[in-house]
């Protein structure tokens, strides 16, 4: 072996010339320079060959842009004629003539104003689906139209939802869109189309002998016939023909209510029986409760119609038996606060919880049994006297057969629909049961009387007078000839 000297670098692999002269390492090196000299120059060739766009090239695309997001906030010049004349339509002025002139030129416009919005809103479905397919929202930053119209044009999400169908339903059924786009179908329509109306639907559909377009004509020719509330049916009926899920589960299972005892609340919902029958008796009783000079709205005639039904019920002395008693309104409260003549709120207490004033007490008091007990320093009741004040059944009908109904002016509420009342108040005024002092009030004006309305018999006339709370009487019916008051 040789040995190793101080001035020499040990090399296990003497020269044989086999590596070269160079280390492996240096190798490597030298081979990727080479390859990025080789692109280097590719590069520079590709820059030769096609010379760098020039700076107005730029400036072009910068204004394409820019004017693509100013179109999408311009009315398109067609769009924006008929915005105009439609503008116009509602300065329009009111036709000028007698009532037989006035009224036809009126129901007219009212027609043609209809079916011109359901152009208009067949038109935006178009457009709305135009933009779903061509994924116009994606410009705005929007995923879809129905997140993109509640943002920029301040519609309901609801709204939203129905304009995408609408216009899926339309491409899905030409026939149908004929006539939409006529004005002759309304948005509502399409909406109730648009449940049968889905690709998956109408293949199911085909598969089962029913084309495209039969179902589309059926639907069309229902919507547009003489009969177009019976597009709803036909509609169900299309869908448990396509998607029959075997026998029909028990409806009433689905039958729920409610309450919330501290709002007054409640909610719900029925089976299509259950519904019928509580919307045909609720509506019973709003018609019949109807008055001249009604300025009720809707809701509330139903709500006074509900609340008629419950009396009704109670007052039927049929309902029942709970806990050794008929089910009846309770309500709870001192003598002090019952006697007092001002208004003493949350004074009484109902069966339910809830807290009520004694004017509301006094009104509940007003046909109503009072039972009064007596407390001792304890709070145990010492003794429970005679019920009283409740009208005995020999004056009620007394009182009916003079009466007849509601003595309310203007209103013709029968008997059975009516409570009892005191003139006068038989808690603050002392007055006594008695076939003179007892009026057939409806529930409403009832309401009304314990409110600062009042009533009162007129003996020289033979009837009932109705005051409004600042004393002025109400009248009924027209002026006489003569120019004396009509009838009050």
């Amino acid at each position: 072996m040789g040995e190793l000297g101080t001035g020499a670098a040990f090399d296990p692999f003497p020269d044989t010339g086999l590596f070269g002269v160079s280390s492996p390492a240096d190798a490597a090196a030298a081979a990727w320079a080479a390859l990025d000299a080789e692109v280097a120059a590719t590069r520079s060739a590709e820059c030769e060959a096609a010379p760098a766009p020039a700076a107005t090239d730029r400036a072009a695309r910068t204004a394409e842009r820019d004017a693509a997001q100013q179109l999408s906030t311009t009315v398109p010049a067609d769009v924006a004629a008929v915005l105009d004349a439609a503008i116009g339509l509602v300065a329009a002025q009111t036709p000028l003539g007698g009532p037989g002139v006035v009224a036809p030129a009126l129901l007219a416009r009212v027609r043609g104003l209809a079916q011109l919005a359901n152009v208009v809103d067949t038109a935006l479905a178009h457009a709305v689906r135009a933009a779903e397919n061509a994924q116009a929202a994606e410009f705005d930053g929007h995923k879809t139209m129905r997140a993109w119209l509640p943002g920029h044009l301040n519609v309901s999400p609801a709204t939203a939802a129905r304009l995408v169908r609408a216009g899926r339903t339309l491409e899905q059924l030409p026939t149908w869109d004929v006539e939409a786009t006529a004005g002759r179908i309304t948005p509502d329509q399409t909406a109730t189309v648009s449940k049968v109306a889905t690709p998956a639907r109408l293949a199911a559909a085909a598969e089962l002998g029913v084309g495209v377009a039969d179902l589309d004509a059926e639907l069309t020719a229902c919507a547009t016939g003489p009969t177009p509330d019976t597009l709803g049916p036909v509609v169900k009926r299309a869908l448990d023909w396509i998607d029959p899920d075997g026998p029909e589960p028990d409806p009433t299972r689905r039958r729920e209510l409610h309450l919330n005892r501290d709002t007054g609340s409640f909610h719900g919902r029925l089976d299509e029986v259950g519904f019928e029958k509580l919307a045909t008796a609720l509506t019973a009783y709003q018609q019949a409760g109807r008055g001249k000079d009604d300025d009720r709205t809707h809701a509330h005639q139903m709500a006074d119609a509900l609340t008629q039904l419950a009396d009704n019920a109670l007052a039927s002395a049929t309902t029942p038996v709970l806990r050794g008693n008929r089910a009846h309104v309770a309500v709870t409260i001192d003598a002090e606060d019952l006697f007092d003549p001002d208004t003493v709120t949350d004074a009484a207490r109902l069966g339910s919880g809830q807290q009520v004033s004694n004017e509301t007490a006094r009104h509940v008091a007003c046909d109503s049994a009072i039972t009064r007990v007596l407390f001792g320093e304890d709070g145990m009741p010492l003794n429970i006297g005679r019920t009283q004040r409740l009208v005995p059944a020999h004056i009620r009908r007394a009182a009916e057969a003079r009466d007849g109904g509601c003595v309310f002016a203007g209103c013709h509420n029968p008997t059975w629909w009516c409570d009892a009342h005191h003139v006068a108040g038989w808690v603050a005024d002392h007055g006594e049961t008695s076939v003179e002092n007892t009026a057939l009030l409806c529930e409403r004006h009832h309401t009304q009387v314990h409110h600062g309305y009042s009533v009162r018999w007129d003996p020289d006339h033979h009837r009932w007078r109705t005051h409004r709370p600042d004393g002025d009487e109400i009248t009924t019916g027209y002026p006489s000839p003569r120019g004396e008051p009509g009838r009050r």
